[in-house]
């Protein structure tokens, strides 16, 4: 004796959003400094006025924000010295040393095609 299965009356949900992995690494790295910061604290520890001598076209407030959000996202940790006036360095954590492939082929990129 066979036994026929019934089918199923399931029908799968359609999602409401997709996650891109690509739009949440956009949304880390997209800011328009982002990938400037990136570059220069692969160099190493960095102080505040020096990533503003190194990006000049930066104003003060926007690499402020684009520090925090690099902070916030977990590509650069912030150490501040209880000294007078207090001294703050950035550095890249493992995460953002693992951007430098990505940077390092769009750098290829763009010598190629632009």
């Amino acid at each position: 004796m066979t036994v026929m299965k019934k089918a199923s009356s399931y029908i799968p949900k359609t999602p409401d959003v997709i996650d891109c992995n690509i739009e949440k690494t956009l949304d880390v790295l997209g800011g328009k400094w982002a990938f400037l910061v990136i570059r220069e604290l692969f160099c190493g520890t960095r102080r505040f006025g020096e990533l503003q001598r190194l990006i000049p076209a930066v104003s003060p407030r926007a690499l402020t924000s684009t520090l925090r959000h690099l902070e916030d996202h977990g590509v650069l940790e912030r150490h501040v010295f209880p000294t007078v006036p207090v001294t703050v360095e950035y550095k890249l954590t493992p995460k953002g040393h693992d951007l430098h492939k990505i940077c390092h082929e769009m750098k290829l990129w763009a010598a190629r095609w632009t």
